[in-house]
C-alpha cells in the first residue's frame, strides 16, 4: 500500500479529536511494519498523550525498522506532555512520514531536523493539503495569534433572521438546531451580542449533542443583559464572560461579578463599536483558538465590517417572510465588485434546510 493510504488512515484517526483537543491540533498516527498496520493512535484530549505516543504505546512488538505515519510533525517542546520527538527517536523507527510541518514556532521543522540527525529517513508533505484543512483553526492561531472565527446563522430564503415583529423561533428545523449544537462543541468559545440574550435568552450550551460546552461571551457595551439571563445562572454548565465598557453601571457590574461572571472591560464611553480584532487578540492570548459568532445582526455585521471572519456557516430555511430583520446590516459596499467573496467548501441538506459552509476569500 502507498504512503497516501496510510496517511489517509491517520487523518481519519485525527478527526476523532475534533472538539476535544483544542487549542492543540488534531493529530493521528499509524505505525506500519512489513506493509501492515501494527498500531494506531490519535490525540484524544487536551493535556493527554499525543497521537504518536498513543500509537507507540499500542504497538505489540519492537518498532525497529517500522515506519511511523503522522499527520503533523511531532512536537519538540515541553508543554502539557514531554516532547514526542524524543520517544519517536528512541523507538528506532527506520522511517517517519509527516503530513505537514508544525506551524508552531516552538517546533517548525526542529523535530524533522532532529530525526534526520539520528539517521531516520524522513518524508514530508504526504497529503499536505488535507492535513492543513484538518487543522485550519490551529494554523491560523499559530501564525497570527488570533482565533479562527466562524459566523453561523439561520435565515429564511429571503435573508431574514426574524420577522418584522422580531419573532424568530424557529427559523430552522430540529435537525439543523442539533447541527448548531455540534458546531458549538467544536469551538472554544461562542459569542453573541446583548440583543440576542435580551430577546432569546439562550443557554449557548451543547445539551443536544455530546461534547464540550464552549466559553460563552456576550458583547454588551451598555450592560443590557438581564440578571435573570440563563447564561448568568448556570455557571456549572459553562463559563460566561461579559464584555462591556469600563465605565458602565458599577452597581450592576458588582451584581454580575457576585454571580461568578467575569467582566471584561473593553472599548470606551464614546462608542458602542468595539475594536473586535483587539478583543479577539486578547482572547487568543487566553488560549481561545476558535470563536463561533452566533449573532445577532449587529455582531455579524461588525465582524464582517472588520474583516475578521474566516468561515461562514449559513443555514437556509425554505421560508419567506418579506419585511424583517436582515442577517447582515450595511457594510458600506456600493459596487458588486467590492462584495465580500466566499468559496463554498460544503453544501448539504439538513431536514428541510440547506447548510452552506464556506470560507472567506
Amino acid at each position: 500500500m502507498s504512503d497516501e493510504t496510510f496517511m489517509k488512515r491517520a487523518l481519519e484517526l485525527a478527526r476523532r479529536g475534533l472538539g476535544w483537543v483544542s487549542p492543540n491540533p488534531m493529530v493521528g498516527a499509524v505505525i506500519v511494519k512489513n506493509g501492515q498496520i501494527i498500531a494506531e493512535g490519535y490525540h484524544r484530549r487536551y493535556g493527554e498523550a499525543h497521537a504518536e505516543i498513543n500509537a507507540i504505546n499500542a504497538a505489540p512488538a519492537t518498532l525497529k525498522g517500522a515506519t511511523l505515519y503522522v499527520t503533523l510533525e511531532p512536537c519538540h517542546h515541553h508543554g502539557k506532555t514531554p516532547p514526542c520527538v524524543e520517544r519517536v527517536i528512541s523507538s528506532a523507527f527506520s522511517r517517519v512520514v509527516v503530513g505537514m510541518v508544525d506551524p508552531n514556532p516552538l517546533v517548525s521543522g526542529k523535530s524533522i531536523a532532529a530525526m534526520k540527525a539520528h539517521g531516520i529517513e524522513i518524508t514530508v508533505g504526504v497529503m499536505e493539503k488535507a492535513c492543513r484543512e484538518l487543522n485550519e483553526t490551529f494554523i491560523k492561531y499559530m501564525e497570527t495569534g488570533l482565533p479562527f472565527v466562524t459566523l453561523k446563522f439561520a435565515q429564511t430564503l429571503d435573508g431574514r433572521i426574524a420577522t418584522s415583529t422580531g419573532h424568530s423561533r424557529w427559523i430552522s428545523g430540529e435537525q439543523s438546531r442539533r447541527f448548531a449544537h455540534r458546531l458549538r462543541s467544536y469551538h472554544d468559545a461562542v459569542l453573541v451580542g446583548a440583543g440576542t440574550v435580551v430577546k432569546d435568552d439562550p443557554e449557548l450550551t451543547v445539551r443536544h449533542v455530546k461534547g464540550r460546552n464552549p466559553l460563552r461571551i456576550v458583547v454588551d457595551p451598555a450592560l443590557e443583559i438581564p440578571l435573570r439571563a440563563k447564561i448568568l445562572r448556570d455557571q456549572d454548565q459553562a463559563r460566561t464572560i461579559v464584555v462591556t465598557r469600563p465605565d458602565t453601571l458599577p452597581d450592576k457590574c458588582r451584581q454580575i461579578q457576585s454571580m461568578g461572571i467575569e467582566l471584561l472591560p473593553f472599548g470606551d464611553s464614546k462608542t458602542d463599536l468595539f475594536d473586535l480584532k483587539h478583543l479577539f487578540k486578547h482572547l487568543g492570548e487566553q488560549k481561545i483558538s476558535s470563536i463561533l459568532v452566533e449573532g445577532g445582526s449587529g455582531i455579524i455585521t461588525s465582524v464582517l465590517q472588520q474583516r475578521l471572519a474566516d468561515r461562514v456557516v449559513a443555514i437556509i430555511a425554505p421560508k419567506i417572510v418579506g419585511n424583517g430583520l436582515s442577517t447582515v446590516g450595511n457594510l458600506g459596499i456600493d459596487y458588486m465588485d467590492s462584495a465580500l467573496a466566499l468559496t463554498f467548501k460544503k453544501i448539504s441538506r439538513s431536514g428541510p434546510d440547506i447548510i452552506l459552509d464556506g470560507r472567506m476569500k
